[in-house]
């Protein structure tokens, strides 16, 4: 399996991009280890990144509670 973002062609991961930042989160919101993630150590990095800094503005929320 292809790193997602070299596959789509995305060269910066943005924390505004919601959609794309939640494939990375578990049904309870925790980021996904990259063993499931199949991203590059740099990627995973940058979306671990990515979806603090959106937790840190409200975009994404911190934990999902069922």
């Amino acid at each position: 399996m292809a790193d997602f973002f070299r596959q789509h062609g995305i060269k910066y991961i943005d924390y505004k991009d919601v959609a794309i930042l939640k494939r990375f989160l578990d049904p309870y919101g925790r980021i996904r280890p990259r063993r499931f993630t199949q991203l590059t150590a740099k990627h995973q990095r940058d979306v671990a990144r990515a979806i603090k800094r959106a937790r840190y503005m409200g975009l994404l929320p911190y934990i999902i509670s069922e």
